[in-house]
């Protein structure tokens, strides 16, 4: 439920059909755009509200298209014949990157044709089009990139923020990342107030460094205004835990806390595989927990919360892993449509610019230059 705070949301970007239309980089990503269309087919199979922008070598689109009927009339496909690859800088990506697939993903959000883009590709490269090609939104210093970590919330996920756009964050940019948090939370998760908390080494007020209890004391003065709780500093443990619905970090620290989230719950299927498949009896005690394993199994891969949310921006872009499979792209391209459906970047637009205008956030602001107003 939306904070009386934010905005009403406009109406979402509709193609002809009134259907969410979602931008979709199809090259970049370590499988190619076999995958990257094979996600969009299960997404376009569960969604029937959602059709989409496709951007990449037409000639090898148009044949995996034809391929898939649920993309039948819902799939244009824009023809881009540059591709920005894993290794490209993304300072040659801003210079030379014109007439690839990653900046004409880009472009159909910024004239409007699409709500949302989604892209497998260079995550710097990504972000750096994204500024030059949308901007930042007016406040914001540093966008971040968000991302859902399972929890024991009722929502099901916790939203870290951020996991890598930048490596720094002083405290006003902290701040920042709090309010565009916890606004992702309200519209994204259907978090009414959410609970915010500060990454640090501990949680006693004394540990961490100087930027952060700087961020401490902002945060707690901007709770009441920004439509959130502010629990404090939180430490690793917290990250899945029913303590704290947002997290906030620098960049530096989210990125690998991410990673290794993501490579202990591959570690731990993995052994869970090997244990069940460690003899006879092994084997059938699998068989009669199957039902049970398959839960589980679907808790921990990491597939199924594919999707890195870059925010502060004028539009949305959805960061797929490089490596996702069908099943990967499919849950980012599901991440997207439902926040294209909320309204969320108007709701997010309002904030900011409700926080700016009362002092909150800015360089001119009071709390961001450490006096609270």
């Amino acid at each position: 439920m939306p904070s009386a705070n934010d905005s009403a949301p406009e109406a979402p970007g509709h193609g002809t059909s009134g259907r969410i239309v979602i931008s979709v980089d199809a090259m970049g990503g370590d499988r190619g755009p076999a995958a990257v269309v094979a996600g969009m087919d299960e997404s376009a199979a569960a969604n029937p509200g959602i059709e989409f922008i496709v951007h990449g070598p037409e000639d090898t689109l148009a044949q995996l298209v034809a391929k898939r009927p649920a993309l039948a009339g819902r799939c244009t496909i824009r023809p881009a014949a540059g591709v920005v690859t894993m290794d490209d800088k993304p300072s040659h990506v801003v210079r030379h990157g014109e007439g690839t697939s990653m900046w004409s993903a880009i472009e159909s959000v910024r004239n409007g044709e699409a709500t949302v883009a989604v892209s497998c590709g260079n995550t710097g490269a990504l972000m750096a089009l994204s500024m030059i090609r949308l901007r930042k939104l007016p406040g914001v210093s540093r966008p971040a990139i968000a991302c859902l970590w399972p929890s024991r919330n009722p929502q099901g996920f916790n939203v870290m923020l951020d996991v890598g756009a930048d490596i720094r964050a002083d405290a006003p940019d902290l701040l920042q990342f709090a309010l565009m948090g916890a606004s992702y939370a309200r519209n994204g998760l259907g978090v009414a107030r959410p609970r915010v908390g500060l990454l640090n080494v501990g949680t006693e007020e004394h540990k961490g460094r100087a930027e952060l209890k700087a961020a401490q004391d902002l945060l707690a003065a901007a709770a009441g205004t920004g439509g959130f709780d502010y629990v404090g500093f939180v430490e690793g443990g917290d990250l899945p835990s029913a303590r704290v619905d947002v997290i906030v970090t620098d960049g530096f620290t989210g990125n690998i806390a991410l990673k290794t989230g993501e490579g202990t719950a591959k570690l731990m299927g993995e052994f869970l595989r090997e244990a069940l498949d460690a003899g006879l009896l092994s084997r059938f005690a699998a068989l009669l927990a199957l039902g049970s394993l398959k839960r589980l199994q679907r808790r921990i891969d990491p597939r199924r919360v594919n999707g890195g949310v870059f925010l502060g921006l004028n539009g949305t872009i959805v960061k797929s892993h490089g490596s996702a499979d069908a099943t990967g792209v499919a849950a980012a391209i599901g991440l997207a449509f439902r926040l294209a459906g909320s309204g969320f970047q108007e709701r997010l637009a309002a904030r900011v610019a409700s926080a700016v205008a009362s002092g909150q956030s800015g360089p001119e602001g009071g709390a961001a230059n450490g006096n609270p107003t």
